[in-house]
């Protein structure tokens, strides 16, 4: 059975300043919610809340700063968002890193910790926050994975394979409460904070030639999926996948 929908409905989304996450919270708002983006940097934040807001003409969008890797922080953040009552939709979008080995074992250790922290830990510790404040029955949680994490790329797609395990467990975990738990996993979508200052040419063909599209993704695209997820329409899908990736990756079932 689907829940009514609740309107405005309230949405949080980490790692909402820039990229996919700030793409994310303006297709939340254009679609009539309440969102809250979350990230380290205020100024980035408040620029995009100003950006956003102007475009549609209300105060949809807010900002709270939080370095989403410090527990203390984490649990300040939930608390403030639920004074004003339960959320609707939690989107874990915070990450990013690359795979790069270091030059001894001790770099790294340090780089594969740092990783771990910037995308797994961070998903951790907001889904553990907020979960207590989700709306029962009919909130939606998302998570980002990547295609790295599904196919395979190295110490990053190991973080981003973790996120996919999470977010299966926490589906088992919460659909009896009624929540929906998913994840996206994005293809190549040069258009973010992630790829900046790193792409060639012919780093750009080599991403793209894979897809059967014949082109790369726009964060509008992943805005979609993340949209189709967190709606009504997605009541009964819960502990899935989505591959947003042109094709570069076939699904498997």
């Amino acid at each position: 059975m689907t829940e009514p929908a609740v309107h405005p409905r309230r949405a949080v989304v980490t790692g909402g300043g820039t990229g996919l996450g700030a793409a994310i919270a303006e297709r939340f708002a254009a679609d009539g919610d309440d969102v809250v983006i979350v990230g380290r940097r205020p100024d980035v934040l408040v620029a995009t809340a100003e950006r956003l807001n102007a475009r549609l003409g209300r105060t949809a969008v807010t900002t709270h700063a939080c370095d989403l890797a410090e527990a203390s922080q984490v649990e300040d953040l939930a608390a403030a968002v639920a004074e004003d009552g339960p959320v609707d939709v939690l989107v874990a979008n915070a990450g990013g890193g690359s795979t790069r080995a270091g030059a001894d074992l001790a770099e790294t250790a340090r780089l594969t910790t740092d990783l771990f922290t910037l995308n797994v830990l961070t998903a951790v510790l907001t889904i553990e926050a907020f979960r207590p404040h989700l709306r029962r029955p009919g909130a939606r949680v998302l998570t980002m994975s990547s295609i790295a994490g599904v196919r395979g790329g190295g110490t990053y797609g190991a973080m981003k394979g973790a996120i996919s395990s999470l977010t299966l467990g926490l589906a088992a975990e919460l659909g009896p409460e009624g929540i929906t738990v998913n994840a996206l996993a994005p293809g190549f979508v040069p258009d973010t904070e992630f790829w900046q200052g790193r792409l060639s040419e012919s780093a750009v063909d080599q991403r793209v030639r894979p897809t059967l599209l014949g082109r790369a993704g726009l964060p509008s695209e992943v805005a979609d999926a993340a949209a189709y997820l967190a709606g009504p329409g997605a009541a009964w899908t819960t502990g899935q996948i989505l591959q947003v990736n042109g094709g570069a990756c076939l699904g498997r079932g």
